[in-house]
Formats: structure tokens, C-alpha cells, sequence
């Protein structure tokens, strides 16, 4: 499919042929991701030391670095790196062995650490910090240095939710016919 796939330890990523991974990034090891989702320039995903799953219809965006935490005395499972449906993850964001649920947009520059649980339906504002362990709840806009929580979302701003997965899925559509 693309140069932008490499095994490790004899994992190497599924990827469906819906689906378009830029050629300038990297995505290696333990990694599946769902139908109709979208890897752009830059993004670096490790699953070397855990695992990587991304669903439907999400985009990950330029410069974005994806990792996980390998296991430990602390935490003998480590943390993988779970992204739901829909989900749009902004220009050069950190997602580090946290749990992101379904319509989700994290905002460019977003960094969400270890242990973090954001449920359905939830802004991320750009340049957010979302300490280790936190749990951001359903249907509210998150922003801050560290985070906060800081108005529940407008119904156009869930709408939007799905409206950002939409456009991703043309736009990779697009890059996949001008690939042929």
C-alpha cells in the first residue's frame, strides 16, 4: 500500500484499502485501523511497546505523534492507544496511551497523556494540556493549561462533530483518486 508502513517484532499495521496513509508518515507495529479513516503528512505512530487502534472514519492530521506505555510493575498491561469513530485529531497533537471515545475533535497542538479517558462527543480546545488520569466527560468543550472544563457543547458544535468526519472522508477519497 505505502513505504509509510513498517513491522515490529512481526506486527505490522492493517490497514483497509479505504483508507489513505500519506507517504510521509510512519506508522509501525501493533496498529488497526477502521475503514474510511485517514493518516496525514508527518504523523508518527508507535505501536512497538502496546497496541494502536484507531475506528472509523477518523483523520489523524499532519505532525500528530500517536504512542503508547509499555507494561510495568505500576501497570502490567501498559496503556495502548485507543481512538474511536469519527473522530478528527487536529495538526501536530500528542496522544499518549489514553482512550478517546467516538466524535471527538482534539484541537491542533492538543496533548492528552497516559491513563486519560474522554468520552463521547467532546471538544479538546487547541493547545489543551489533559494531565495523566483524567476523565473528560461527554458533551462539553475542554480547554487549558492544564485542562479545564469550560461550557457543555452547542448543538452546532456536536453537529459539527459529524460534519468534520464527513469532510475528511471526501478529502481522503479525493487523495486516493489522485493517487490511480
Amino acid at each position: 500500500m505505502t513505504d509509510a508502513l513498517q513491522a515490529f517484532k512481526g506486527k505490522y499495521p492493517s490497514v483497509p484499502s479505504s483508507c489513505y496513509i500519506d507517504d510521509s508518515s510512519r506508522l509501525i507495529g501493533d496498529i488497526e485501523i477502521g475503514e474510511n479513516s485517514s493518516v496525514w503528512p508527518m504523523v508518527a505512530a508507535r505501536g512497538d511497546v502496546n497496541y494502536i487502534r484507531i475506528g472509523v472514519r477518523t483523520n489523524i492530521q499532519d505532525g500528530t505523534v500517536l504512542h503508547v506505555s509499555r507494561p510495568s510493575d505500576d501497570l502490567p498491561e501498559g496503556l495502548p492507544l485507543i481512538i474511536g469513530d469519527d473522530v478528527t485529531v487536529g495538526h501536530k497533537c500528542m496522544l499518549h496511551g489514553c482512550i478517546l471515545g467516538n466524535r471527538i475533535l482534539v484541537g491542533m497542538g492538543a496533548i492528552v497523556m497516559d491513563g486519560v479517558v474522554v468520552e463521547d462527543d467532546v471538544f479538546i480546545g487547541a493547545g489543551t494540556l489533559v494531565p495523566p488520569n483524567k476523565r473528560l466527560e461527554s458533551g462539553y468543550l475542554y480547554v487549558g493549561n492544564p485542562m479545564v472544563k469550560k461550557r457543555p457543547l452547542k448543538e452546532s458544535e456536536l453537529a459539527f462533530l459529524a460534519v468534520s468526519a464527513d469532510n475528511y472522508v471526501r478529502l481522503k477519497n479525493d487523495y486516493l483518486n489522485n493517487k490511480q
